[in-house]
């Protein structure tokens, strides 16, 4: 301990923070506690710079938190610590260099994830480091570095709350999914409210097919979700949403769980819209590829003028897509062609061509020209090789799902067959799979097409009955 005792106190992590004041530490705690547990308080670490404005960890969390909202607030607040660095305990500094890196505006991804390893290495049981760097790791598109991390702090760690759920997750995106299970209900042990353990869980199921199970044990979780962000909150119910779609229930349910606990989050005052606007999105775009849009036009229309407004572009390169879509889809061809000559004239742009191929792909899809987004996808597209978007693979999934109508509609059935096929040999659960082969078999003029529709038709029958 660096002078515990003389001016020096210690956080939740037992590591040194130069501050006199309880009520400092107090708000880095609850901060650490809120961020680990995707909570609607986070802004409790701006308390901590009031109770002490010279401590280095108090602003250097406070410009994490305001990083991307208040860019003169961040810059205040990282000036403060650094003006005091001198002064700063190892771990301050540590966490000072890693943040520093993390919100710089020409952020260097490895550079700011090697930052994070190395102070790891020092003080494992920061946990919130951690998570930043699985935050970090999912937009670079790295599970493989990520799964790395946390295996490099569980040893100091092995019965601390949320470090399964953030284990779960790289375990999930690297198709490890018996090892995901496993350290989901390890996490759920531990803390059966540990939210990201419960949507760790959740993937699992889905990825099995396994949506009765899934749906159950969500709706049962959701009580504990209303003290989650917006993100956590809409995404999880997103979960749920899916599950209803893919198996086959009533189109009711989807819009029951859209209009309740997806698009009514907006009336809270602490909601975060573009959280909300993302999973709202992801939502219908695969209702609409199903072909369900007739209860959701409206609500589609809705949508897509609210992401008219400007402050909603830019912020992940995933949302931005599927605005892309909402806009072409409902004859904002202005507007989206607005937004889509802005992404491709943003930094970086070698470095997301995918993205912005599948971006131009979605804008022609939602106008209905099929050829041209055939053009831009390519014959050998699969949406995994744009993980860089920032998205999990089930997120993926609608973009493979669009591709394979692309290719039906344009005629390309063989092609599609062979496409539809080698994904039920992963996922032979989903009854709309097994619908849309039948459909390239029609097209084909198969003879054992009868095959398929009744494994369709068995799928959609059994999931009715469980889901109902």
């Amino acid at each position: 301990m660096e002078g515990v005792g003389n001016g020096v106190k210690v956080d939740k992590w037992g590591y040194s923070v130069r501050t006199p004041s309880d009520a400092c530490i107090s708000a880095i705690n609850s901060y650490y506690q809120q961020f680990l547990s995707y909570g609607r308080k986070q802004s409790v670490i701006l308390d901590a710079p009031l109770h002490d404005e010279d401590c280095v960890l108090a602003n250097t969390l406070a410009a994490y938190f305001v990083s991307s909202s208040n860019p003169s607030k961040r810059l205040f607040h990282l000036s403060a610590a650094q003006s005091r660095l001198k002064h700063a305990t190892s771990y301050e500094k540590a966490v000072f260099d890693a943040i520093s890196s993390v919100i710089a505006k020409d952020r260097d991804d490895f550079a700011a994830l090697d930052s994070h390893s190395k102070l790891l290495k020092q003080f494992p049981k920061d946990l919130v480091t951690l998570k930043r760097a699985q935050v970090l790791c999912f937009y670079m598109a790295r599970p493989d570095l990520i799964l790395n991390l946390v295996e490099q702090v569980l040893p100091q760690n092995q019965q601390e709350n949320y470090i399964y759920g953030i284990l779960s997750f790289p375990l999930i995106e690297l198709g490890r999914m018996a090892d995901a299970e496993e350290a989901a209900r390890k996490g759920l042990e531990i803390n059966k409210h540990d939210l990201w353990s419960q949507h760790g869980l959740c993937h699992v199921f889905q990825y099995e097919c396994r949506f009765k199970e899934a749906v159950e044990f969500m709706e049962e979780c959701s009580s504990s979700w209303s003290s989650g962000s917006s993100f956590i909150y809409t995404h999880n119910w997103w979960h749920v949403a899916v599950c209803y779609l893919e198996g086959n229930s009533p189109i009711c349910k989807v819009l029951e769980v859209y209009d309740h606990h997806i698009w009514k989050e907006l009336q809270r005052s602490d909601a975060s819209q573009p959280e909300v606007y993302l999973n709202a999105l992801a939502l219908l775009l695969r209702v609409y590829v199903r072909g369900q849009m007739s209860l959701f036009e409206e609500r589609l229309k809705i949508l897509a003028d609210c992401v008219t407004d400007q402050s909603t572009w830019h912020i992940e390169w995933h949302l931005d897509i599927l605005v892309l879509w909402a806009l072409a889809s409902t004859n904002k061809v202005a507007k989206a062609e607005e937004l889509l000559n802005t992404m491709k004239s943003r930094k970086k742009q070698q470095y997301m061509q995918r993205g912005i191929l599948l971006a131009e792909a979605l804008y022609e899809f939602g106008q209905g020209n099929y050829k041209k987004a055939f053009e831009l996808l390519g014959p050998h597209f699969d949406a995994s090789d744009c993980k860089i978007i920032g998205a999990s693979d089930e997120q993926l999934d609608v973009f493979n799902e669009v591709w394979y109508c692309v290719l039906l509609n344009t005629g390309q059935f063989l092609k599609a067959i062979e496409e539809i096929e080698k994904r039920i040999k992963k996922n032979e659960g989903i009854p709309f799979l097994w619908r849309l082969l039948e459909r390239g078999y029609s097209m084909a003029g198969r003879e054992d097409i009868t095959a398929i529709s009744e494994k369709a038709r068995v799928l959609e029958a059994a999931y009715f009955e469980q889901l109902v």
